[in-house]
């Protein structure tokens, strides 16, 4: 059985996570990359969307899941779309979902605070 692997990098939102009062209030903006191995079926053979995951889909997906509950974890949030985008998506037999967080209230200087999360079926 084959299969490939589906990346989004870098999907951008602007959202209201994290455990301070105040990251509910300003918000701030979050990054995610979803790296999925998909079980190829016939999708390779027959080149339609219907046999893959339609990746503009699965970035609604993660889009609903950020922009929706709040979440005090970005590790809550990471685990959240992980199990959405393979609810939605049962050919995805592997996912791994990274969260970074550019924002986070930490007293010094960093990039981003990053989680990733992986489930597998």
């Amino acid at each position: 059985m084959s299969s490939y692997t589906i990346l989004l990098k870098n999907c951008s939102f602007f959202a209201r996570h994290g455990v301070l009062e105040q990251e509910e209030v300003l918000g701030q903006r979050f990054f995610v990359d979803a790296a999925m191995d998909v079980e190829a079926g016939n999708a390779l053979e027959t080149d339609e969307i219907e046999n893959t995951v339609d990746y503009g889909v699965a970035f609604a997906v993660i889009e609903k899941i950020v922009l929706g509950q709040r979440r005090y974890l970005i590790e809550a949030l990471a685990n959240d779309i992980a199990t959405a985008l393979r609810k939605r998506y049962p050919q995805i037999v592997q996912v791994k979902i990274t969260v970074r967080k550019p924002s986070a209230p930490v007293p010094g200087i960093l990039d981003y605070a990053q989680v990733c999360v992986g489930q597998h079926a």
